[in-house]
This record gives structure tokens, sequence and C-alpha cells, in this order.
């Protein structure tokens, strides 16, 4: 594979690799500091494996990392008001 495509693909990887970073940073944050919060997730923060999914992409782990900081965003103004 020539330099620049390798250079390319490592990019995107490390571009997802800060996504799954981030979304599991959020989630530890829920299930710490909004226990009642976190279990309303679907998920458990230790079964998120995009090598077991290999469908789930970029794309689609950005649109569920902005989703849970807009949960979390709503969650924290309906406790504030």
């Amino acid at each position: 594979m020539p330099y620049a495509m390798n250079n390319i693909k490592n990019i995107k990887m490390k571009n997802l690799q800060s996504i799954l970073k981030e979304i599991s940073e959020i989630t530890t944050d829920i299930e710490t500091n909004y226990p009642e919060l976190y279990r309303s997730l679907d998920e458990n923060p230790m079964t998120l494996a995009t090598t077991n999914h290999p469908h789930v992409d970029k794309i689609a782990m950005k649109e569920y990392l902005e989703s849970l900081k807009e949960l979390l965003k709503h969650h924290s103004e309906g406790k504030s008001a």
C-alpha cells in the first residue's frame, strides 16, 4: 500500500479511536455521576466493540457520541431547573 494511502488509513483509525475513547469517558461519567441516567442506557460500556460489529463505522459512532452528549446536557439542565 502506498505511503499516502496507509497514512490516510491511520488517520481515520485514530479519529475512530478518539471517538470511541470519548464515548467511553462520557459513559463512565454518566455511570459514576448520574446513575439514574445510566440505568436508562441500552448498553454496558464494556460491550461497545467495533470488531464484533463490522458495519459500525465512524459516522455511526460520532452520531452515538453526539446523542450521549445531548442526553447528558438535557438531563443536567433538568436537574438544575
